[in-house]
C-alpha cells in the first residue's frame, strides 16, 4: 500500500520577549528601525490597507492623473514594498516599470507575484538615498504609501529627494503620497488594539517625539497560543503641506502641486494609523536637470568585435562571410539610434592589446564572442585583457565564461540548484573503457565548445554502432576534449533571455520556442552547427521560431531556473538559457550562454521582437544594464585611438 504524505503544518511564529509598559516610546526607537520592520509580519499587520486592491487602484489612478506618462514611459516606484503599485501599472499596460525597496523580503515577494502573473517588472533592493540608478533615466518617480520620512534626520529625507531629482529626466515628474502631518499630530490614536486574523492581534501605542515633528509608534503582536511574537517601534516624520513644499523647493523641484487628500480603505475597518489621511503632491524635475548648461555629455563606448581579417574556423568556409559583414553593418546602424552614447569600434586583434592600453573610454561593449584572434577557446581572454587594464566592460567576466564553456560543470551546478538536467555520461579523452549508455536515442557533443561545434545531424544516434562511430569522429576532430553522451530530448525546445543583474533587477524577455514542424521528418530535431553556419541546410531554411505557448507556471519555473543559474554562474548584463522537454514533458536544461549571440537575426533579438522592441532598444537595454551595474556617468574623453572602419 502506497504511503500518503503528511500535510505540512504551517510554521508557527517564534515567541519573543516583551518590554512591558514603556513611559517614553522615543527612548526605545532604533535609529534605523526600518531595516528590520518590513517583513512577513508587516504584510500581516498592515495588510488591511497595503493589500487592499481598491486602495492600490486609487493610488495608481492618482499617479496617472498627476504625471503625463505613456505605456513606453520609464516609471520608478521608489520604496515599492511588495510591489503593489508596480504590478498594477504593469497590468494597465506600462512596459518599463521598476521597483526599488530596502526590504529583501518585500522585494522577493514582489518578484514572486510578478512571475505568477507573468508581469514584466524589474524589482531590486536599494537604499532610497542612493538607489544606484542612471541619471536622467526615468519619466516618473512615485513614492507612495507613506514611504517617505522614515529617517531620524531631515538631511536623509533631503538626500532621497536629491537622488530622485538626479534620476528624473528633464521633463520628469515626482509623485508623492505622505501622511498629513498637521492632521495626524492632532488626531492620532494613543492606544488601540485589533485582531488581524484568527490567531493574531496587535496592540499599538503612539506618542509625539520631543520636537513634535515625528510620530513614534509601538506594536506588540500577540499570538493567541504562543504569546508575544514581536515588540517593535517605528516612526514617521510629520510633514505639513507647507513644510513638504519647502523641502521640495529646497531640493530643486519646481511647480509643486497639491492634489488634495486621500483616505485609505480598510478590510478590517479599524486602526488606519498613518494611512488615515494623506497628502497627495506632484512636482516637476529640478531646474538643473530640466535646463542643463551646454550639451549633455554622451557616454563614450568602445565596441570590441571579432577580427574580419583573420581566419575563423567556426564560420562557414573558415572566414567572415557577406552575411557576417551585413550583421556588423546592421549592428552599427542600430547603435547609431542610441543618442545617449557615442561609439567607436575596435576589431584589429593584431593591435588590440596596444589599442586598449591607450584607450580612454567610459565603457567597452564586449561583442567579441568569436574570441581573441577569432579563437573560440580564447573568448574569455578578451574580458581578462580588459580587467588587467581596468577598463569597465559589458557582459560576463572570464570566470563565468570559463565555467559556462564546460557543459559538464554547468550541469553539476544546475543539479545543486534543483534545475532539471538530461541524463549524461562523461567520456574522457582517450578513455576506451567508458561505460556508455544503453538507452537510445542519445546525443553526442564535445564537453567544451561554443557555436554548436561538433553537433551535427549525425550527433543523434539510435544504436550502439552509430554511437561508437560518431564518438570516434568527435575524438578525431576534437582530440583533447571530453565527450558528453546525453539523453536525447524529443520534446519542445525553449530559450529564456534575462537582461539586467541580480542586484539591480533581472528582466525576462518573452520565451522563445523552436518550431521544427517544417523540418524534413527524416532529420533529427536539433539546433546544431548546420542551423547556425550553413545557409543551404534544411536546418537554416526549414526551422523557425515563435513565442512559446506555455502555462504561467511553466514560464515562471523556466525564468526562476534561469535567474538562479544567472546569479550562481556569475553572468552579467544579459544571458540566454536553452531548455528542452523530454518525452514525458519535463523541461530540462540544455546549456547556459553568457554573452549570447547579439546579431539582428539571433534568438535574443527575436525574443526582444516578441516584446515589441527594436534591435536598437535591445542593445540599449544591455548597455543600460552595464551602465547601472558599474554606476557609469558620461565624462569628457581624452584623445582616442583611431576607430576601425
Amino acid at each position: 500500500m502506497a504511503s500518503v504524505a503528511k500535510a505540512k503544518r504551517p510554521r508557527r511564529p517564534t515567541p519573543r520577549s516583551c518590554l512591558g509598559p514603556v513611559a517614553d516610546l522615543e527612548a526605545h526607537l532604533p535609529a534605523e528601525w526600518w531595516r528590520k520592520l518590513f517583513n512577513a509580519l508587516y504584510v500581516k499587520t498592515d495588510g488591511d490597507v497595503v493589500e487592499n486592491v481598491e486602495n492600490t487602484r486609487r493610488d495608481v489612478d492618482f499617479i496617472l492623473a498627476a504625471a503625463p506618462v505613456q505605456p513606453h514611459s520609464q516609471i520608478l516606484d521608489l520604496c515599492c514594498g511588495q510591489g503593489r503599485h508596480c504590478l498594477e501599472l504593469a497590468r494597465r499596460g506600462f512596459k518599463n516599470v521598476t521597483g526599488v525597496d530596502r526590504s529583501r523580503y518585500l522585494v522577493r515577494l514582489a518578484k514572486k507575484r510578478a512571475q505568477s502573473e507573468r508581469l514584466q517588472v524589474v524589482f531590486k533592493e536599494g537604499d532610497a538615498r542612493n538607489p544606484r540608478l542612471p541619471e536622467t533615466s526615468f519619466d516618473c518617480v512615485a513614492i507612495m504609501g507613506n514611504s517617505f520620512g522614515y529617517f531620524s534626520n531631515k538631511q536623509d529625507d533631503e538626500k532621497v529627494l536629491t537622488a530622485v531629482g538626479k534620476i528624473l529626466r528633464p521633463s520628469g515628474q515626482l509623485v508623492l503620497d505622505i501622511t498629513d502631518g498637521a492632521y495626524m499630530a492632532d488626531h492620532f490614536e494613543r492606544r488601540s488594539w485589533e485582531w488581524i486574523d484568527e490567531h493574531h492581534f496587535v496592540c499599538r501605542e503612539r506618542s509625539l517625539s520631543g520636537d513634535r515633528e515625528r510620530l513614534i509608534s509601538r506594536e506588540v503582536i500577540v499570538h493567541d497560543e504562543l504569546g508575544v511574537i514581536a515588540d517593535q517601534f517605528y516612526a514617521e516624520r510629520l510633514y505639513t503641506r507647507e513644510s513638504i513644499a519647502r523641502l521640495l523647493e529646497k531640493t530643486g523641484f519646481r511647480n509643486v502641486r497639491h492634489h488634495g487628500n486621500a483616505e485609505a480603505l480598510s478590510d478590517r475597518d479599524q486602526d488606519l494609523g498613518m494611512m488615515a489621511r494623506r497628502l497627495l503632491l506632484s512636482a516637476d524635475a529640478p531646474a538643473l536637470l530640466r535646463k542643463p548648461r551646454g550639451k549633455v555629455q554622451q557616454i563614450d563606448v568602445t565596441v570590441v568585435m571579432g577580427d574580419p581579417r583573420l581566419p575563423d574556423t567556426v564560420k562557414r568556409g573558415g572566414a567572415f562571410n557577406p552575411e557576417d559583414h551585413d550583421t556588423i553593418r546592421r549592428l552599427k546602424d542600430a547603435l547609431s539610434e542610441l543618442p545617449a552614447y557615442k561609439f567607436r569600434y575596435l576589431d584589429n586583434h593584431a593591435t588590440l592589446d596596444r589599442d586598449l592600453s591607450e584607450l580612454r573610454t567610459d565603457l567597452v561593449f564586449n561583442l567579441c564572442d568569436e574570441g581573441f584572434n577569432n579563437d573560440p577557446f580564447k573568448e574569455l581572454h578578451v574580458p581578462a585583457m580588459l580587467e588587467s587594464l581596468e577598463l569597465p566592460y559589458t557582459g560576463a567576466g572570464p570566470s563565468a565564461l570559463a565555467a559556462c564553456y564546460d557543459k559538464g560543470l554547468v550541469r553539476a551546478v544546475a543539479l545543486t540548484l534543483d534545475v532539471p538536467v538530461p541524463l549524461e555520461t562523461h567520456v574522457r579523452p582517450g578513455d576506451q573503457g567508458a561505460t556508455l549508455p544503453s538507452v537510445f536515442p542519445a546525443l553526442l557533443k564535445p564537453n567544451y565548445g561554443d557555436s554548436s561545434q561538433g553537433i551535427t545531424k549525425d550527433a543523434v544516434v539510435r544504436n550502439e554502432k552509430a554511437l561508437l562511430d560518431y564518438l570516434e569522429r568527435l575524438r578525431v576532430a576534437f582530440p583533447k576534449r571530453p565527450i558528453l553522451v546525453q539523453e536525447y530530448l524529443t520534446g519542445a525546445e525553449y530559450s529564456v533571455t534575462l537582461v539586467g543583474n541580480p542586484d539591480q533587477g533581472l528582466r525576462a524577455l518573452p520565451i522563445l520556442e523552436v518550431d521544427f514542424s517544417k523540418l524534413d521528418p527524416k532529420l533529427p530535431k536539433i539546433l546544431g552547427y548546420e542551423s547556425k553556419w550553413e545557409p543551404d541546410s534544411p536546418y537554416w531554411t526549414q526551422v523557425s521560431y515563435h513565442e512559446a505557448e506555455l502555462s504561467e507556471l511553466q514560464q515562471q519555473q523556466l525564468v526562476e531556473h534561469s535567474a538562479r543559474l544567472f546569479e550562481r554562474l556569475g553572468c552579467r548584463d544579459y544571458a540566454r538559457f536553452d531548455f528542452r522537454a523530454d518525452a514525458k514533458g519535463e523541461i530540462k536544461l540544455l546549456e547556459v550562454n553568457p554573452n549570447p549571440g547579439w546579431c539582428w537575426d539571433g534568438k535574443v533579438n527575436l525574443m526582444a521582437g516578441f516584446a515589441g522592441m527594436r534591435y536598437s532598444e535591445l542593445l540599449g537595454q544591455i548597455l543600460g544594464a552595464a551602465v547601472e551595474r558599474l554606476s557609469i556617468v558620461g565624462k569628457s574623453a581624452a584623445p582616442q585611438v583611431e576607430a576601425a572602419q
